[in-house]
C-alpha cells in the first residue's frame, strides 16, 4: 500500500510519523481545556471528541468519545473499530468535501499536552524474547540454556496496572531490598542497577468470558493496537526477590507507555512470521496468520547535562519467539477473563548481536562491560538524570507509521523513611 494522501500537507511527508496510514488514537488537552480524545494526523491533532459532537461521528447510538480514553471504542468490537477509521479517512484525505467542517476541529500538536490514551485494566508482562532469555540466562547462570518450560509456553507475570504511566512522566528511583553476594544479611536503600526494557504493548480491545479459552486467530482480532512500552527494572531488588515467585518490587514502580495507540489495521500490511521454532508447540497455540511486525525500534540515552542523546540500541519486533495473540491465547486458556484495556508487554526485544540488545543489563553485561555514549560518559546501569526514551516506526513505500516517543527521565530516589 502506497501513501495515502491528505489535505492536512505535513502527514503527506514520508518520514512523518502520522501520515493518513496511520491515524493513531490519542488523550489530549490544551492550555484551559480538559483531556479528551483526539486522532494524530500530520503536526495536528483532530479533536474526535468536538468531531462527535458536531455530529461528524455518529457510529452508534451513544457517544463514544465523551470520556477522555479510548475503551468505549474498543468495547465496541472490530466492526465498529473499521466503520469508525474508514470515517476518520474520509474525513482527512485529500479531497475531502467536509475538510471545510473538519478543519476547524484539528488543533496543532505542539500546542497539545498527551495524556494516557486508555483506562489500563490489567497489566501482563511477559518474557518472550529468545535472544533476551538466553542473554540473562548467560548474565545470571552461566548458561545460555533456556528453562525447560521456555521453547513450550509464553512465560510472563501479572504485573500493576497502576503503575503503568505514559510517556514523559518521570520516574522515581525505587527503593527496596537488595542482598550482596557476600553479605549475611539484606540491605535497605535506592536501587543501584536500575534498568530499561525495550517492549511493545499489545492492548486488548474486545474481552473474553470467564471460563472460556479463545483460540490464537479469536486473540488476534481482540487486539485493539499497539504502544511502545519501557519495563523498567530494577535489577538488583529483582535478584533478591524473584525466587520462587518471580518479579514483584523490582518491577512495580514504573512501566512507562507511549502516547498514541497504534492499530492492528495500520500494521496489517507489516505482518512477519515467529521464527521457525525449536520445539512443535502445542496445537492450541497455532494461528493462521503471520503474528509478528516488521517495526523497527531504538533505545536512546541522555544523560542529565548532555547536549544530545545516543542511539545505544536498534532492533526489531520481528525478533520476537511468540506474538501478542499467542500471548494472549495462553493467557486466557485456562479461562482467565480479559477485559477492554488489559496491557500485554511483549518481554524484552534483543537481536542477536549486542547492539541489538534491548536492555542495559545486557549492553553492558551486568555492569561488567560498561559502554560509553556519543558524548563520552560511560554507563553500566541507568544514573539519577538520565532520559531514556524508545522509538519505534514502520517503513511503508513512501510512509511511515510512527508510535511517538516513550520517553522518562529519572528522579533521584524518595527518601524513606521521612526525614
Amino acid at each position: 500500500m502506497p501513501l495515502m494522501t491528505s489535505w492536512v500537507a505535513s502527514a503527506n511527508d514520508a518520514n512523518h510519523p502520522f501520515p493518513l496510514n496511520n491515524l493513531p488514537y490519542g488523550v489530549f488537552s490544551t492550555e484551559g481545556s480538559d483531556p479528551r480524545c483526539g486522532v494524530a494526523i500530520g503536526d495536528m491533532i483532530l479533536d474526535v471528541t468536538a468531531a462527535e459532537a458536531e455530529g461528524l461521528m455518529a457510529l452508534t447510538d451513544e457517544p463514544l468519545f465523551d470520556m477522555p480514553f479510548w475503551n468505549v471504542l474498543m468495547e465496541e468490537g472490530p466492526a465498529v473499530w473499521t466503520a469508525f477509521r474508514e470515517r476518520l479517512t474520509a474525513l482527512l484525505a485529500e479531497g475531502s468535501s467536509e475538510q471545510g467542517k473538519v478543519e476547524p476541529l484539528l488543533v496543532a500538536a505542539a500546542d497539545a499536552d498527551l495524556h494516557m490514551p486508555f483506562a489500563v485494566s490489567e497489566y501482563t508482562d511477559f518474557y518472550a524474547g529468545k535472544q533476551h532469555a538466553q542473554n540473562m540466562g548467560a548474565i545470571l547462570r552461566g548458561s545460555p540454556d533456556l528453562p525447560a518450560n521456555w521453547l513450550h509456553i509464553p512465560i510472563g507475570y501479572n504485573g500493576r496496572a497502576s503503575s503503568v504511566v505514559v510517556s514523559g512522566t518521570p520516574i522515581h528511583r525505587p527503593n527496596g531490598q537488595t542482598k550482596a553476594p557476600d553479605a549475611d544479611m539484606p540491605s535497605f536503600g535506592p536501587s543501584k542497577r536500575l534498568d530499561i526494557e525495550l517492549e511493545m504493548g499489545a492492548i486488548v480491545g474486545t474481552g473474553s468470558d470467564f471460563g472460556q479459552p479463545v483460540t490464537v486467530d479469536e486473540a488476534d482480532a481482540m487486539i485493539f493496537g499497539y504502544v511502545l512500552l519501557n519495563d523498567w527494572s530494577a535489577r538488583d531488588i529483582q535478584g533478591w526477590e524473584y525466587q520462587p515467585l518471580g518479579p514483584f518490587q523490582g518491577k512495580a514502580f514504573g512501566t512507562s507507555i507511549s502516547p498514541w495507540i497504534v492499530t492492528a489495521a495500520a500494521l496489517d500490511s507489516f505482518r512477519a512470521p515467529t521464527p521457525a521454532r525449536d520445539k512443535e508447540l502445542l496445537p492450541y497455540l497455532n494461528g493462521s496468520k503471520d503474528g509478528l511486525y516488521d517495526i523497527e525500534l531504538e533505545v536512546l540515552m541522555q544523560p542529565e547535562g548532555a547536549d544530545a542523546a545516543s542511539v545505544i540500541a536498534k532492533t526489531n519486533y520481528n525478533r520476537m519467539y511468540y506474538s501478542a495473540a499467542e500471548q494472549l491465547c495462553h493467557h486466557a486458556i485456562g479461562g482467565c477473563e480479559m477485559n477492554a484495556g488489559d496491557l500485554l508487554g511483549s518481554g524484552t526485544i534483543s537481536g542477536p548481536v549486542r547492539e541489538e540488545y534491548g536492555s542495559l543489563m545486557e549492553l553492558s553485561w551486568a555492569g561488567r562491560e560498561p559502554f560509553t555514549l556519543e558524548t563520552g560518559e560511560t554507563r553500566g546501569f541507568i544514573e539519577d538524570g538520565d532520559t531514556l526514551t524508545l522509538r519505534g516506526n514502520a517503513r511503508g513505500d513512501g510512509f511511515t507509521i510512527g508510535f511517538g516517543d516513550c520517553t522518562g527521565e529519572i528522579l533521584p530516589a524518595v527518601s524513606w523513611p521521612a526525614e
